[in-house]
């Protein structure tokens, strides 16, 4: 199973001001979701890439969100389920714009080799009211969540530089059972999914954060 990072984005925190807010949260926010282009290479370290970073750190970053990965798939997608014109990529706030791989076929544990760099897949994204302000679109992480796709996050096992066009090649794969969309359907589902629940909490290379939040219904 081999893909390709398409597109790689980097941002930082900034303040910004939505004039008429429709989602009962401050006109005034800071967010880091505002990702620009980069063409030529990138160090990725253990929690970011260079010139990359989040301003909610309890949902957002750290080693066991490094980089947040999207699949270029659903840019073709988005169009006819909104009724808006293509997205352009880093469009919902992903570091690596991928092709190759998706939420379906991307399993937690996923060991992924890009070039020199080697990351591990660590849970799916959880998409907040940010994106649907980003877009002018409050529905739209609703959306996201119903459809599953959220993007997934990984954590770095070696660093190193990464750059567009690098193929991605998966080395190794420990959980084929617990992939995105079914680990997202299981934290979804989680009060009524106990024994699932507690399962996938079991597993060591899902993120601490979704352990501790399935297993707060033991």
């Amino acid at each position: 199973m081999a893909g390709k990072l398409l597109s790689i984005q980097v941002g930082l925190p900034a303040e910004k001001v939505y004039a008429r807010p429709t989602d009962d949260h401050e006109a005034v926010w800071v967010s880091g979701i505002d990702k620009r282009r980069v063409d030529g290479p990138v160090e990725l370290g253990l929690t970011n890439l260079a010139g990359d970073g989040q301003a909610d750190l309890k949902h957002h970053g750290g080693p066991h969100r490094a980089v947040l990965l999207y699949s270029a798939a659903h840019y073709d997608e988005w169009p006819d389920v909104l009724g808006v014109p293509r997205f352009e990529c880093g469009a919902f706030g992903e570091n690596f714009t991928v092709s190759g791989f998706s939420e379906e076929t991307s399993c937690i544990g996923d060991i992924l080799q890009i070039g020199e760099v080697v990351v591990q897949v660590s849970q799916p994204r959880g998409p907040c009211w940010k994106l649907g302000r980003k877009h002018h679109l409050p529905l739209l992480p609703v959306e996201v969540e119903r459809r599953g796709w959220t993007g997934w996050y990984v954590r770095v096992l070696q660093t190193g530089t990464v750059e567009p066009c690098q193929q991605i090649t998966l080395v190794e794969r420990l959980h084929p059972q617990w992939t995105i969309t079914e680990t997202h359907r299981i934290m979804r589902e989680r009060r009524t999914a106990r024994e699932e629940a507690l399962t996938l909490a079991a597993c060591p290379e899902l993120s601490s954060d979704w352990q501790r939040t399935l297993r707060e219904l033991d």
